[in-house]
């Protein structure tokens, strides 16, 4: 990642992303520099317009949820509608306890010690 910090960096700065600038920018913040890393970013990064990159990315929500949801939404809200239909006509019978209040306490209690 640091890699692909010192390029956005250098594109910030107005600087050319290029080896050595790449590689100066890595020096000063003490990584140690893979050549081989430097020109495949690059040489990646060559016909790319990074601030149009990074304003496209803010655009999205962590996750593409933006993505996923316009890309399967259809498909989404049809398995969901299937999902109701079968539970609407199981004959599983509901096991559920009405007093959740117990089971709360011990989740907790059992995340506690999870998470210290």
């Amino acid at each position: 990642m640091e890699y692909v910090y010192a390029a956005l960096i250098l594109n910030e700065s107005g600087e050319e992303i290029n080896e050595d600038n790449l590689t100066n920018v890595l020096d000063a913040a003490g990584v140690d520099v893979e050549e081989s890393r430097v020109k495949a970013l690059v040489a990646a990064l060559e016909d790319v317009d990074i601030d149009e990159a990074v304003s496209e990315a803010a655009a999205v929500p962590a996750g593409g949820a933006a993505a996923g949801g316009a890309a399967g939404g259809e498909a989404a809200a049809d398995e969901a509608d299937e999902a109701d239909e079968a539970e609407e006509t199981s004959d599983v019978p509901d096991t559920t306890d009405e007093d959740d209040d117990e089971d709360d306490e011990a989740d907790g209690e059992g995340l506690g010690e999870l998470f210290g």
